[in-house]
């Protein structure tokens, strides 16, 4: 249900915004409420988190800590959150105490794999097959039907491959059953041999509005984002039909704020594969090559303030940093001034852990291209 316009509440400035999470999501929509002029509070388990870096305070609790939910809530004018996996329960609470304009609902169905795939089943967009299995009976039993290769995941949990088996022969099989505990869900798909994946990222406001950002093409390496390329390199049939089945979730769902959904394109078709509500690892180029970034516009979004139409200036590549990537981030802050890189404040680099990233944008792919090259091969040197 979308909200009434002339009912619709407006948070501005110094009011003050609660983030739930502190890692480099939450810190970049801090940043971007900052520059706005908001108040600042995070709830993070992690004292001096990323966001607590950049905020104007911080409790330090876990996440399903009813007493520190609270007090988020009374200090806070409005609240978000940097990740899905937030306690529903207190999701719940800060709903019903008006506070949460991106509710429950799209947590609940985004924690859950089950719901996600179900959901846009519902809505008649294309998925690839997939079956839900309990326990290691029904995984053996539901593989019969499924051509090789296909993946297995937990269906609660799960980010950059953790969660999930990918299933290519029979040693593979048996490796699946046994993944399958006894007390779990799990969701079985079928492998789509796709030719490219991309992010559908947009915003929608609270009274209904949607605003794309250009689609972002992803290359992934040992399931981790690796680079992002945008404008993706895509037919305009494919344009549209990821808008079309991003808008029809976003209003299945009653999206409100930044949302994500990675799609696989064959061809001119495209399947579905997973949404997050928030803003999204893919989404960061639009900081500098766009007029509006994903951030920004999430932090209108939830304090009732118009979206800005979304325009990209030049093309872009945006690349992690991981942990084995810190000295070449750090090389590339002398060497390659066209380099904007971004790194995040975590206290330890660790081996594939994300600790930044870097973005270039240039008139033409060639120009960034090059730029990514000097990043990579260290000419600048």
């Amino acid at each position: 249900m979308q909200a009434n316009k002339e009912m619709l509440q407006k948070i501005v400035p110094p009011e003050t915004i609660g983030i739930i999470g502190g890692g480099q999501l939450g810190r970049m929509m801090a940043i971007a409420a900052k520059y706005m002029g908001y108040q600042v509070i995070v709830l993070d388990p992690t004292p001096n988190c990323p966001t607590a870096q950049v905020a104007d305070g911080q409790i330090v609790a876990a996440y399903d800590d009813m007493d520190a939910i609270k007090k988020l809530t009374e200090k806070s004018d409005v609240i978000t959150y940097e990740f899905e996996n937030v306690d529903l329960e207190a999701a719940t609470f800060i709903e019903k105490a008006s506070k949460l304009p991106q509710g429950a609902y799209a947590l609940e169905v985004t924690q859950n794999r089950e719901k996600e795939k179900s959901i846009i089943k519902e809505a008649g967009l294309p998925i690839p097959s997939f079956a839900i299995v309990h326990n290691r009976e029904e995984c053996a039993q539901a593989l019969q039907n499924f051509h090789l290769p296909a993946v297995i995941k937990t269906c609660q949990g799960g980010y950059d491959g953790k969660g999930q088996l990918k299933i290519e022969s029979e040693k593979d099989m048996k490796a699946a059953v046994e993944f399958a505990n006894p007390g779990g869900t799990f969701i079985i798909e079928q492998w789509v041999p796709f030719d490219r994946e991309i992010s559908v990222i947009f915003t929608r406001s609270q009274t209904g509005e949607i605003a794309f950002f250009p689609l972002a093409e992803n290359d992934h390496k040992d399931h981790i984002l690796y680079e992002t390329i945008a404008p993706a390199r895509v037919s305009t049939e494919v344009k549209r039909k990821a808008i079309e089945a991003a808008t029809i979730l976003a209003e299945k769902i009653n999206i409100v704020g930044t949302f994500a959904i990675e799609m696989f394109v064959k061809g001119e078709d495209i399947f579905i594969n997973e949404m997050a509500p928030r803003p999204h690892n893919s989404g960061h180029y639009t900081i500098e090559a766009c007029n509006v970034s994903q951030f920004y516009q999430h932090i209108r979004a939830i304090c009732g303030l118009p979206l800005q139409e979304v325009e990209q200036f030049q093309a872009a590549i945006m690349m992690n940093v991981l942990g084995e990537d810190m000295p070449k981030a750090i090389r590339a802050l002398s060497t390659i001034p066209e380099a904007f890189v971004h790194l995040y404040g975590k206290a330890e680099a660790k081996e594939k852990r994300k600790m930044g990233h870097v973005t270039f944008i240039g008139d033409d792919f060639q120009a960034v291209e090059k730029l990514k090259q000097a990043y990579e091969g260290d000419i600048y040197d």
